[in-house]
């Protein structure tokens, strides 16, 4: 996540973090999703791949992507997903409609297998990760920007155990930014509309 300012208000008027353009897809995203609790496995499984295609780039040009990219990723079925052959990342790294990088994409099917096999040891994929936060969300209300961090013990951890276990593309930074949009971890700065509710 890129951090610019630390309140940003729409044409609604309403004071938003400041990593939010005036765009209606991100404002949305901010006021619907970004830090609210997430627990659906698929749906983590869904937000962890995107969160690293976004390695590089910013938020939004993977949000703009996310449609498309379901449509082509089979609806993020992971047992789809883990089957996919060369002709089908051929055909991906073709893909206008998603970021065309191969290690990505590759990555994708890697940690579908991964993703397929994690139960057998830690029951769901929801519970194996919201273990790092002991199950619960943890609001941290920075006073700014500045004052969030790009990664902390628990998101070193989780990537260290997402690693473990055959994932790829979930270094740290990618696990707390991927903690914060899942609302394991609810990084609204004080000030944002979301921050009082």
């Amino acid at each position: 996540m890129v951090w610019k300012h630390d309140r940003v208000s729409g044409a609604d008027g309403k004071p938003r973090c400041g990593w939010v353009s005036d765009d209606p897809l991100y404002q949305e995203y901010h006021d619907m999703e970004w830090g609210r609790p997430l627990r659906d496995d698929r749906a983590l499984f869904e937000l962890l791949t995107l969160e690293g295609c976004q390695a590089g780039l910013s938020w939004i040009t993977v949000l703009r992507k996310r449609e498309h990219y379901r449509k082509v990723y089979d609806g993020f079925d992971p047992e789809k997903i883990a089957r996919y052959r060369p002709a089908k990342l051929e055909r991906l790294l073709l893909d206008p409609g998603i970021i065309r990088h191969k290690g990505k994409i590759a990555a994708s099917v890697t940690n579908a297998q991964a993703y397929l096999d994690l139960p057998k040891t830690d029951g769901s994929f929801s519970k194996f990760l919201w273990s790092f936060v002991d199950g619960k969300p943890r609001k941290n209300r920075p006073k700014t920007l500045k004052d969030v961090p790009a990664r902390t013990a628990e998101s070193d951890a989780m990537s260290k155990a997402l690693q473990k276990r055959g994932f790829k593309f979930v270094g740290s930074t990618i696990c707390y930014a991927f903690m914060q949009a899942s609302g394991m971890v609810d990084d609204h700065v004080a000030g944002c509309h979301c921050a009082k509710e």
